[in-house]
């Protein structure tokens, strides 16, 4: 039985040790009890040599296990050590499908084939190519193909018969599956209906019609959003014309949501690539430019609205420009995260988009009245000249209420037009911001100062 193990930097200085000294008996005594996620966090923190070391030495069950939880990279280098008959025989033979489809897609085309041609089981070789064919982060690319199923003209003692058979080669079984001969998906069989009915009975009387499934096409995001509605552990996968296919099983699903909301994290810093800490500068350097130079580009446009309207006309003005800008950024940034939040759990609005637009009103129109009432105080208690504090209110007030309705409109624009709205937080909403904010600013200046 695997415990969770606290890994201190004593126990890992231990291990690397006794990894140094091939003292590989007292290595896998340390780690015998320990859960493979906890094997592949040890060897993530090892240099290549030590944990190919560490990895060999583990019979090819376990090893297996530990491959699959292995950071994206650090496995790469393990595997580039492997020759493709280990790979196919150590490695895939003691994978599900989904995991073997996930381990040889990584790598090259050549090897693809050559480990294919050399895997000893030939069905499993056919389902992970079947595995391959399917575009990634859809439903077809999560799958596993090992499940349990029954006819619905089978009596439940064949049944019983049947799942014995189909259940050795399954770690967990999560439900049963009822097809016609077609093999199209009709429903479930639950295990209480098995126990407590007849075994000269037929399937067909005692099975569940009911059953959520998706297909093999459909997005892995979807995928997700439908298993968290109906609180699912696993769901189903047909083709389009119900044809049962293979099953998602939860843990897949909770990578798939992790991925995506460090994806969206890093679109809503300006990142315009998937990258890690561990990246090399210029990886790192090439996913913050695009973004820094969206914000560049903002900056000189806000240049461009002072020089217009002349600040060394009102230089009493140029103290409050980073207050204007600051806070239409926040409000804007606030709103959209919230629209693009609910687009993800609820796949949409359930209100209408003008009535999500007339509650951000509201709520700018409130924020911006006590903003705007606190900032004219400030100016009055500052001793600040009556006209300034109007127009810094009146301004703040403007632009709270515009970057709150901005902040709307366009992630619902972005994902009316199928683009990810995360790219609409962040460096783009508060560019936008400043500029129009600056030009509100000094546009409610020039009608009160002058």
């Amino acid at each position: 039985m695997s415990t969770e193990v606290k890994l201190t930097p004593a126990f890992l200085e231990y291990l690397e040790e006794c990894l140094v000294q091939s003292r590989m008996e007292e290595v896998l005594q340390n780690i015998e009890d320990m859960h493979a996620a906890d094997i592949a966090e040890v060897i993530d923190r090892l240099d290549t040599e030590l944990a190919g070391k560490l990895l060999r030495a583990l019979p090819n069950e376990r090893s297996a296990d530990v491959i699959i939880e292995l950071d994206e990279d650090v496995r790469q280098a393990l595997i580039d050590e492997y020759s493709s008959e280990e790979i196919a025989r150590d490695i895939i033979s003691e994978l599900d499908s989904d995991d073997a489809a996930d381990i040889i897609s990584e790598l090259s085309d050549e090897r693809i084939k050559e480990v294919l041609d050399i895997i000893p089981d030939d069905q499993q070789a056919r389902e992970i190519t079947e595995l391959l064919t399917h575009e990634e982060d859809t439903a077809g690319a999560l799958m596993a193909k090992e499940l349990v199923k029954v006819n619905k003209n089978w009596k439940v003692m064949r049944c019983v018969r049947e799942m014995r058979r189909q259940a050795e080669e399954i770690e967990h079984v999560h439900s049963i599956y009822v097809v016609d001969d077609d093999e199209i998906l009709l429903g479930t069989l639950s295990l209480k209906k098995l126990l407590t009915t007849s075994t000269k009975t037929p399937v067909a009387e005692v099975f569940n019609p009911t059953v959520v499934s998706v297909t093999a096409e459909t997005d892995a995001e979807e995928v997700a959003r439908i298993m968290r509605k109906y609180d699912l552990v696993v769901i189903p996968v047909t083709d389009e014309a119900g044809k049962l296919l293979g099953r998602i099983t939860i843990d897949d699903v909770v990578d798939v949501i992790a991925e995506e909301a460090g994806r969206d994290y890093q679109m809503a810093s300006g990142l315009t690539l998937d990258v890690e800490s561990r990246d090399n500068v210029f990886t790192l350097t090439k996913a913050r430019l695009p973004w820094i130079f969206v914000g560049l580009v903002g900056g000189i446009f806000s240049s461009r609205v002072i020089d217009y309207f002349d600040l060394s006309q009102f230089p009493e003005m140029g103290p409050f420009i980073p207050l204007i800008a600051a806070t239409g950024g926040n409000v804007g940034v606030q709103s959209a995260a919230l629209v693009v939040q609910s687009l993800a759990s609820e796949g949409g609005f359930k209100d209408s988009v003008m009535s999500k637009l007339g509650k951000d009103f509201g709520v700018g129109l409130l924020t911006g009245a006590v903003c705007s009432t606190v900032i004219f105080l400030a100016n009055y208690m500052l001793g600040k000249s009556y006209n300034l504090s109007i127009t810094v209110s009146a301004a703040l007030f403007s632009v709270i209420i515009f970057a709150a309705l901005f902040g709307t409109i366009v992630p619902l624009v972005l994902h009316r037009l199928k683009v990810d709205p995360a790219v609409a937080v962040g460096p783009f909403i508060t560019t936008t911001n400043d500029v129009i904010g600056m030009f509100i600013y000094f546009t409610v200046g020039m009608m009160i100062m002058m």
